[in-house]
């Protein structure tokens, strides 16, 4: 365990971090190898694996506007831009119609899959989505992401619309 801490630490001083490798990042085997080490030659068959991802926690007594805030928040912030926007402007539609089980429905499509990226292509209808994910609430995202109005979607929408006395 010891000389795995003091290769991982000797890889950290070697190498800058935008100098990481990409396969590195994307958790596969990777070998490093410096000649003029014996360091690094004795750490150069090392496998790097992803992190696993947390499970949401499951919240059984969480009230249903407090349900709704969360799950805006968490529609707004992906961290990836394309479904900031895709995921808050449908949030914004449909989250109030929604009932106690459809809501749950979304917490799980936006809070299981470990990649962005899937929830992104499932509403695009690039891949197909797992069984578990299949219900009314993709159906919905999905005709969503068509857009068959053509709204504009250039940006979220405002957390407190202005009401029309204001």
């Amino acid at each position: 365990m010891a000389a795995s801490l003091r290769r991982v630490a000797f890889f950290l001083t070697r190498f800058n971090a935008c100098q990481l490798p990409k396969q590195l990042l994307s958790g596969s085997a990777i070998v490093f190898t410096n000649a003029n080490d014996s360091e690094a030659a004795a750490a150069a068959d090392v496998t790097y694996q992803e992190a696993p991802i947390p499970i949401p926690k499951e919240r059984p007594n969480e009230p249903s506007e407090q349900k709704k805030a969360r799950l805006v928040y968490q529609s707004r912030k992906r961290g990836m831009l394309e479904n900031d926007l895709l995921l808050s402007t449908f949030a914004a539609k449909y989250l109030d119609t929604f009932n106690t089980e459809q809501m749950g429905m979304y917490d799980r499509l936006i809070n299981i899959p470990s990649n962005d990226w899937d929830i992104y292509k499932w509403a695009t209808g690039k891949v197909e989505a797992p069984s578990e994910f299949q219900n009314e609430v993709l159906s919905l995202l999905k005709e969503h992401t068509r857009n068959p109005r053509n709204e504009s979607r250039l940006k979220q929408p405002d957390l407190h619309p202005k009401k029309a006395d204001d």
